[in-house]
């Protein structure tokens, strides 16, 4: 017996896509299924560095400057001895 999860799903595409798919599949000699399982096998760690809807509308923190620059007073040096 097979240990493999075979669960119906309906998934929906552009028409234009699911012809694209089909055309692979035919030029495969394999099932639409089986071209869009390889297809997110290979696409899987792309799509997850997407953000997600809660990351882009998520109020962003203001960030600290990272390129700032201090003023700071120093006594003026004359022959090796400082001013006060």
């Amino acid at each position: 017996m097979s240990s493999t999860d075979h669960r119906k799903q309906s998934l929906y595409f552009p028409e234009d896509m699911l012809e694209e798919i089909q055309r692979e599949a035919t030029r495969q000699d394999r099932s639409l299924s089986w071209i869009v399982q390889q297809a997110w096998k290979v696409a899987r760690g792309d799509i997850r560095k997407m953000p997600s809807v809660n990351d882009v509308l998520a109020p962003s923190a203001p960030k600290p400057a990272t390129n700032t620059v201090a003023a700071v007073s120093a006594p003026a040096v004359t022959d090796g001895e400082p001013k006060p």
